[in-house]
């Protein structure tokens, strides 16, 4: 007896193959003008953040290409009220770190940050980018001055050009965190805390000690905060942003 093709099975394989695509492609499950069901939206920024060098296959890491049209995606989407933005990250592309960091500044939604695991590097800048940010107490954050691998052409204007990145670095952090720029100086470049290297790894509450992250937390505390602020944000006139 032939048997009847079921159309219902067509379709939910088609949604299984989507899915997995999504998850190779974003490393989560929705993107944001899919996302009607929920008023946040969740990103992750994990691993190392790769920029304009492709990385080796066997590392784990957040592509700045794909992250980019998911925050203007998010701007966009009238169904999403507040961003969460989770980081477990060891650094990586400087300018790549520094343009998401930027974008999530400039949304105009509640942004609320958490850092489990740690956020090194150029981590530090996308963590304090948000309207609100948390630290897990055993996370932590590595802050050190800019570093160049692979060949440098030792003539001053390479020199030049580190340092007005670093002041880039040093000036968001300080912008948008409470940090005073002497402390977060102070911290870049320490003598031996890091071995064979400079700078500071602090953990946890010693973030919030030193006015880098507001407070000490994990996803619940975070989550709360943002209903909050999305709260807040709505009850603001038309065009209003939080202050």
């Amino acid at each position: 007896m032939e048997q009847t093709p079921n159309p219902d099975e067509g379709r939910q394989e088609v949604k299984n193959s989507t899915l997995i695509e999504k998850i190779q492609q974003l490393g989560q499950t929705n993107v944001p003008q899919l996302s009607k069901d929920s008023k946040v939206h969740c990103l992750t920024i994990i691993g190392q953040i790769e920029g304009h060098m492709q990385l080796p296959p066997q590392n784990k890491t957040t592509k700045y290409e794909h992250v980019i049209p998911q925050i203007v995606a998010i701007e966009q989407n009238p169904n999403i009220e507040g961003l969460l933005v989770i980081l477990n990250t060891v650094g990586g592309d400087v300018e790549a770190g520094l343009a998401i960091a930027e974008m999530l500044a400039s949304l105009s939604k509640p942004t609320v940050s958490i850092v489990l695991g740690g956020g090194h590097s150029i981590g530090v800048p996308i963590a304090v980018s948000c309207d609100y940010s948390f630290i897990a107490e055993t996370a932590t954050m590595t802050i050190h001055p800019i570093r160049l691998t692979g060949m440098v052409i030792g003539v001053p204007q390479t020199f030049e050009y580190l340092d007005k990145m670093q002041e880039r670095v040093i000036k968001f952090v300080t912008r948008h965190s409470d940090i005073e720029e002497d402390t977060f100086k102070e911290l870049m470049f320490a003598k031996g805390n890091l071995t064979r290297d400079i700078g500071t790894n602090i953990i946890g509450q010693e973030a919030v000690d030193n006015k880098l992250m507001h407070a000490v937390g994990g996803v619940g505390q975070a989550m709360r905060k943002l209903d909050e602020l999305m709260k807040k944000n709505s009850e603001l006139p038309e065009g209003g942003l939080i202050q």
